[in-house]
Formats: structure tokens, sequence, C-alpha cells
């Protein structure tokens, strides 16, 4: 049975596409049959795999019910990794979305059709607690949150939080935080270990054991269409995001992480 992980922060600047993009090309590069949902009408994700949203079915004609689920799925170029895309429709979406019938579970629905046929269906929520992120939470199995290494990186978390208990209290139940990912880490600094403490302190053993450091190639490699493990696999953001997939593998798949590590 598929997983769904939404991947939030209402904060912008968190590297939450560039998490999603990357979690998604590793799962698939591991044999993972994956799908990216890019939620943000900023199209972010879909351009970061490389693909063209245009003359494309949106996420936002998915919600709205113009077209079924699997005229909304495209293939990307790297394996085992599909897409729904979203554009700039998708913001005036949300306006529309508030008078349907069961707004927040529109997502949730949708998904229940094929979620079976993907090991990992990752979601690139939008920078805010909106419909759309409400829509991501109700969905989700589990939720990670990036948060990057700086001054205000605590900032807004908490409301994110309280989201999220109340969509456990009103509307899903199951939904956990598989985890906080320190992002954006200039290790040269008092402030970025300052705030790994901090947060090591906050979220205890919720917090992910790699820690992504700030590094240009992860910047470079969306504007390329490619995800950190083509553009430059070598680089340590690429090797960053390696061993926080193996961390999300492990926990889901342990069974399998324990025969690799008999053989």
């Amino acid at each position: 049975m598929g997983k769904i992980i939404g991947i939030c922060n209402q904060k912008g600047g968190t590297a939450k596409t560039t998490t999603a993009i990357n979690l998604s090309a590793y799962f698939g590069q591991a044999g993972k049959k994956t799908l990216l949902i890019d939620m943000d009408p900023q199209g972010n994700a879909t351009s970061g795999v490389g693909v063209d949203s245009n003359g494309k079915n949106s996420i936002y004609d998915l919600l709205s019910g113009k077209v079924t689920i699997e005229q909304s799925i495209y293939p990307t170029e790297y394996p085992n990794l599909d897409i729904i895309p979203a554009d700039i429709s998708l913001t005036g979406g949300e306006v529309e979305l508030v008078n349907i019938s069961g707004r927040e579970l529109l997502l949730r629905e949708v998904l229940g059709v094929i979620k079976d046929s993907f090991s990992f269906i990752i979601v690139d929520a939008p920078p805010s607690l909106g419909l759309l992120t409400v829509n991501v939470l109700t969905a989700a199995d589990s939720i990670i949150i990036p948060i990057q290494c700086e001054y205000y990186a605590l900032e807004g978390v908490s409301k994110l939080i309280n989201t999220v208990e109340l969509i456990q209290n009103r509307l899903n139940p199951n939904l956990e935080i598989e985890g906080i990912l320190l992002t954006m880490a200039d290790f040269r600094t008092k402030l970025t270990l300052q705030v790994i403490e901090e947060v090591r302190r906050y979220f205890q053993q919720k917090v992910f054991n790699v820690i992504v450091p700030r590094n240009v190639k992860l910047a470079e490699a969306p504007s390329f269409g490619k995800p950190i493990s083509v553009y430059d696999p070598a680089c340590v953001g690429s090797k960053s995001y390696l061993k926080v997939s193996q961390e999300v593998m492990k926990n889901n798949f342990p069974m399998e992480s324990l025969v690799k590590e008999r053989s």
C-alpha cells in the first residue's frame, strides 16, 4: 500500500520544493514507484523535474472535477517518477474550491483511486495554511516539515503544528509527522549550531539525523529541470538528500532494509 507524504511549511524559503523534488527522485532511483504532486500555484516542483505544464491537465483540473486522476498523471524522464503538475490557475482555483461541498477532502478522495499503484506519493504543499494545505494534511499519512537553519527557523512552525492537531482531531486522525528536516545549514556560523540545538530540543526524536547544508548546486538544479541526483550526484547536497531518502525508506520499509543489511 502506498504512503502519502506531504512536504509542508507555510513559511517560504525553507527548501520545501527542493525537498519534494529530490526525495521523489531518489525514491524512484531506488526502485520505488513514486508520484510527485505539485500543489503550489507557482509550479516549481513541476518545472523542477523538467515538465512543462502548458497544455497539460493540472492538479486544479483534477480537484475541480474536469478530468480524472489517470488523465492528470504524466511521466518524467527520471526512473519510476511521475507527476501531477500545477500552474498559476491553482491560485484562483483555491477560491473556487471553497464553494465545493467536502472541499477539505478533495485530494484524499481522488488519491484513493491510485494510492496502491505507488510506493510513495509526495505532495509539495504551498507556503500557506489555506485550503490547499488543508487538503494535503487531510490526504497525507504523514508530513515532512523542512526548517531552515536561520534566525526565524521556528517562527510559524507552531501554527503549522496547531493546524496539524486540528486536522488530526477533525479530519485525519492517522496523520503523523514523518520528520523535521533541517535545511540550508551553514556550519561555519554559531547561529546554525544554535538553531540545530533548539530544533532538536523542541522536536527531539522527530528530527531527521541528516542535516541538509546550504549548497549552490541544490539552488542551480531546478533551473535545469533536474533533481540534484542527476544534476550533480557527487555534491554534498545530493549526498544529503540521498541519506534522507534512505532514512525515510528504512522507516517505511524496515524489512527490506533488514534483508539488504543481512545480504
